[in-house]
């Protein structure tokens, strides 16, 4: 018994179409696209990313929301944790340590890469810049995470690691997750103190900056510091 062989176009996959991805790159993707291929693609994959997007109300609410959030809008059990695994990383390498020395002149060289670490976190933290004699940073401490309010803050956490690092400086930086970088009283209280502090430790405090969705206030440039705003040592 003979077969006839079987026409070789019959074992040819039609060839893949290139995605918008890979012709123009990621940077070319809308916040959709970019979502529904992390939902594994296809059109599914478009119309669940437009309703995730609708439903949390941004990118970035959507990157925020806990994988149990994400199943109930309808996400598959396997691939919610890779979408949360996914903004993990990209908040990571946000955070990672600059290349080049990281110099600080004014406030804006501080306070804009802490807006990427800190603008969207959903809990307040306090960190701490340690500064060298020339300015440049040479580590940062997570102090605090919680609560600040009230009596939590201790000047001696906040200094303790300058002290250990033989640090000339620092800058002080507290996130509120409601985005409002407007100061309350105990802002500027904690503010006070730890310019005091500081001053006997002969460690100077350069700043304080509070940290929204894509905003800051610098302490210093309203002259809770008693320093001139224009100059930064």
């Amino acid at each position: 018994m003979t077969t006839e062989p079987v026409p070789i176009e019959a074992h040819r996959r039609q060839p893949r179409q290139e995605s918008h991805l890979e012709r123009l790159g990621p940077e070319a993707c809308g916040d959709e696209e970019l979502i529904a291929i992390l939902l594994g693609g296809g059109a599914g994959a478009r119309r669940l990313a437009r309703r995730l997007v609708e439903r949390f109300g941004s990118l970035a609410d959507v990157a925020r929301a806990h994988p149990a959030e994400l199943r109930l809008a309808g996400v598959a059990p396997a691939v919610a944790p890779r979408l949360a695994a996914a903004t993990e990383l990209g908040r990571r390498i946000s955070r990672r340590w600059p290349a080049d020395p990281w110099l600080i002149r004014s406030p804006t060289d501080a306070a804009e890469p802490m807006i990427d670490a800190m603008g969207s976190l959903e809990r307040e933290e306090l960190r701490v810049l340690l500064l060298d004699t020339k300015n440049v940073v040479t580590g940062e401490r997570t102090v605090y995470r919680g609560n600040l309010a009230g009596s939590s803050v201790r000047v001696g956490e906040v200094y303790r690691d300058a002290v250990r690092a033989c640090a000339a400086a620092v800058i002080v930086a507290h996130n509120h997750p409601s985005g409002d970088t407007t100061p309350s009283g105990e802002d500027l209280r904690i503010t006070t103190e730890l310019a005091e502090a500081g001053h006997l430790l002969d460690i100077e405090l350069l700043d304080h900056l509070i940290i929204g969705r894509g905003r800051w206030t610098s302490l210093r440039s309203l002259g809770a510091l008693g320093q001139p705003p224009a100059t930064m040592r």
